[in-house]
């Protein structure tokens, strides 16, 4: 048990958004759990890292979201380690490219358990945890802004993120009927920390087709997480950081 608030961040074991967001926890004093899938050693070296910057306890723990004992395992191994759950930001995720021509049905499916069911399940079983906390907890969702306007090559990938708005205001109703401290949003983010495989010329197209002209960086999504953790007013909303390109048809 420590009195520290408890951040679960899932997909934060490599130097992807996760890591960021949770870096910025750790900064702010929150004990971590650390998920990763099959990354055990880049997820150990990140929880040393964090705890030698921070002073912070930083746990690892490895699970399918995909697999409902797994995902039971790791809220209660969160909770056998801490003790509570303040915070869960969903963050894993998977995200191919593929032409619609050779995309499978095992393409689609990949992406849905991953990326829905996987945040259904962490949202079920981390939710409900915090339910029994008289002090509730935060759940922070991640979709994606061009749900709203999807772009050729990623037909497996959007329909699965798609879903999250929908699923974050299901559950922030699900969630806090139960118990009124229990928040549940969403961030819906544009183009940041983009493949490394994509040109120059590509960048450059996708920071023309925002309204700012530049791709964001992943301290404007944790700026956005650390907003709807702290803001205890916001539940059941999905926030797009994406330098306009969800309102802006004026680029591909």
């Amino acid at each position: 048990m420590t009195d520290r608030k408890v951040a679960l961040v899932t997909g934060s074991g490599k130097k992807r958004v996760g890591f960021h967001v949770a870096a910025a926890l750790a900064a702010r004093g929150y004990a971590l759990v650390i998920h990763y899938r099959t990354s055990a050693a880049d997820a150990q070296e990140t929880a040393e890292q964090f705890a030698r910057a921070h002073g912070v306890p930083v746990h690892t723990i490895g699970a399918d979201l995909a697999n409902e004992a797994e995902v039971k395992a790791l809220v209660a191994g969160t909770l056998e380690r801490f003790g509570r759950i303040d915070a869960l930001v969903n963050c894993a995720a998977i995200w191919e490219r593929k032409r619609l021509e050779d995309v499978t049905a095992a393409d689609v499916r990949q992406h849905f358990e991953i990326n829905t069911l996987g945040t259904f399940l962490t949202c079920q079983h981390a939710g409900l945890a915090m339910v029994g906390q008289p002090a509730g907890g935060c759940i922070v969702n991640f979709g994606d802004w061009a749900d709203a306007r999807p772009y050729p090559g990623y037909a497996a990938y959007f329909p699965s993120k798609a879903a999250i708005p929908g699923l974050t205001r299901d559950f922030a109703v699900e969630l806090g009927t139960r118990n009124p401290n229990v928040r549940v949003n969403a961030v819906l983010p544009g183009p940041v920390m983009l493949p490394a495989e994509m040109t120059a010329a590509e960048r450059e197209e996708v920071a023309a087709a925002t309204l700012v002209k530049r791709e964001g960086t992943p301290e404007h999504v944790v700026r956005a997480v650390l907003h709807l953790i702290d803001n205890d007013f916001v539940t059941g909303a999905c926030l797009p950081v994406d330098g306009g390109r969800t309102v802006f048809a004026g680029g591909s």
